[in-house]
């Protein structure tokens, strides 16, 4: 079934590609490789929304031309798709999907060309938050600092005694400085760190970063890394016999993991809603997936959605004939109304391409109710 994604996805150009009239961007994802699983679906809910639109009639009287290609994580995939898109395909917006390490060439080769990048469902970069780098935007759930500051007001609301707060991270550069972040947050709130484990990308066995975690006595772990390593750091825990609560990310597979995992101290918070919340927006992503053929779920596509409402918005503001300097000032100047599927829709400035605030809902597994439950309501976060 994933490969059948795959040869969907990266076969989606060749349809359109006699169409010359056409808006064209290039997205480069990792469709495959150890860490598919958070960002394939998000290039699928992207791709469900471009074909919704070009279904209705594209924007502005004119279809989308979406080209993908699959970086598989590695970053000179990226730099390679990144150049064709620029210099053979004449695109006027790139998108990125996929891991921190990709971003670093494709942020020169976008510079380079002067046109804008897109990161969706890949984690914001810092150059998104105030004052903004020109070229650099973001429609991502998850984000360094503001996801961190959540989860600890989530454990400082939780904890019945003092916190011994233990770490789990991926060996990438992002998830490693975030969780030296989260012990400096733990250590201002009178919280104590006591081990950070950083497993390699994925790990073949994740019991020995486990029992390390365990061996340090934490009553808390908190994790920030792509979701491969949360859940299963969160699993060797528990085969190894520890109990305490966890908090993690709601990253992509979350609300379904929830109901397998089934185990009410495996908290996660995101700034999506889940499905389960049955707002407008999630009924839209619902019927355009009725004629779909996905290879996710239909409770994986809203960061993909997401991003396509954005990418709607600002090809119908910056007009016809397009053009990279024209979207960029569009860009600049945007706002999208998300239908529910986040506390708040997309709202950019020049100095902004994060959004105007952050907020959270929490989610846990209830046992009683045989649900998930949600823990706490939309909770902004502010700014640093």
């Amino acid at each position: 079934m994933k490969r059948t994604l795959l040869l969907g996805l990266l076969t989606t150009w060749v349809s359109c590609a006699n169409a010359q009239d056409a808006y064209v961007i290039g997205l480069s994802g990792a469709l495959t490789g150890p860490n598919a699983g958070v960002y394939a679906p998000v290039v699928e809910g992207i791709k469900l929304y471009v074909d919704h639109l070009n279904g209705k009639g594209g924007v502005n009287g004119r279809q989308i031309r979406l080209l993908i290609q699959d970086n598989s994580g590695e970053p000179s995939k990226a730099a390679a798709d990144a150049k064709r898109f620029l210099s053979q395909d004449n695109v006027i917006m790139v998108v990125n999907t996929s891991l921190s390490s990709t971003y670093a060439p494709m942020v020169s080769e976008s510079k380079r060309a002067g046109v804008p990048l897109l990161f969706a469902g890949a984690v914001c970069p810092k150059e998104v938050y105030p004052p903004a780098d020109e070229l650099q935007f973001c429609t991502t759930a998850f984000t360094p600092g503001y996801d961190t500051r959540m989860a600890f007001t989530v454990i400082k609301e939780m904890a019945k005694e003092p916190v011994r707060i233990g770490f789990a991270a991926m060996a990438i550069p992002i998830s490693r400085a975030e969780m030296d972040y989260a012990a400096s947050v733990a250590k201002q709130m009178n919280m104590t760190p006591v081990e950070t484990q950083i497993s390699p990308p994925p790990a073949p066995d994740y019991t020995p970063f486990a029992t390390k975690l365990k061996d340090a006595n934490p009553n808390w772990i908190y994790s920030w890394s792509p979701w491969i390593s949360e859940v299963r750091t969160f699993e060797a825990l528990r085969r190894i016999g520890w109990q305490g609560p966890y908090v993690t990310i709601a990253h992509i597979p979350a609300e379904e993991e929830l109901v397998r995992l089934k185990d009410p101290n495996f908290i996660v918070f995101g700034a999506n809603a889940l499905f389960q919340d049955n707002q407008p927006g999630h009924r839209d992503i619902r019927e355009a997936a009725k004629n779909a053929k996905l290879s996710y779920s239909v409770e994986q596509m809203a960061e993909g959605w997401i991003a396509g409402m954005a990418i709607e918005q600002a090809l119908k503001n910056s007009g016809w004939p397009p053009a990279p300097e024209k979207l960029v000032k569009s860009m600049n100047d945007l706002k999208v109304d998300l239908k529910g599927l986040r506390d708040g829709g997309i709202e950019w400035t020049k100095d902004n391409h994060f959004r105007a605030k952050q907020s959270y809902r929490v989610y846990r597994w209830d046992p009683a109710k045989q649900a998930i439950v949600r823990v706490k309501d939309w909770t902004e976060i502010g700014a640093k």
